[in-house]
């Protein structure tokens, strides 16, 4: 599996893709020896169906990587991959406009991982494509007084921050 990494992250995600399947291939004939499993996706491994899924959106096909992303997440991730899977699995969704699916899965991603910002933009993004324009603008400014290193964004950063929930409140 770390050769198909490297080379999708040398830019050789076709053969990574061609690699990662016969992987899940061998496993899958595996499994159903042991359990008479019949599945489009089967593979009890959830790494190497996170990789698929990867590769697979890298590779501009979103549509195969949505199983693999729901059955790597179904099995259980170790923290940093489950990030991952949630963050590609929510973001292809929204590519693919499947908008409220979308804004759920990155809501639990952002969720589970407030400490990453991404969770957040993708959020935002799928927010504006539901046509919550204020929900996702206040979650983008927020985003920005807090993470932003730009003097500017830093001098107003509370003053951004408490606009952020009120865009359209107007005052007396």
């Amino acid at each position: 599996m770390q050769e198909a990494i490297a080379l999708r992250e040398n830019g050789r995600a076709e053969e990574a893709r061609v690699l990662l399947m016969d992987l899940l291939a061998a496993e899958s004939k595996d499994d159903a020896a042991d359990a008479g499993a019949d599945s489009i996706i089967s593979g009890s491994n959830a790494e190497l169906l996170y990789q698929l899924a990867w590769t697979h959106d890298v590779l501009g096909l979103e549509r195969e990587a949505v199983p693999y992303y729901e059955r790597s997440l179904a099995l259980g991730l170790p923290p940093e991959q489950r990030a991952g899977a949630l963050l590609g699995l929510g973001s292809t969704c929204r590519t693919l406009g499947d908008y409220a699916r979308a804004k759920t899965v990155l809501q639990l991603g952002a969720d589970e991982f407030p400490e990453r910002a991404e969770f957040q933009a993708f959020l935002a993004m799928a927010l504006y494509n539901l046509g919550e324009h204020s929900d996702g603008m206040g979650i983008l400014l927020k985003l920005l007084a807090e993470t932003s290193e730009n003097p500017g964004i830093q001098e107003y950063r509370k003053a951004i921050s408490f606009y952020a929930g009120k865009l359209d409140q107007i005052w007396p």
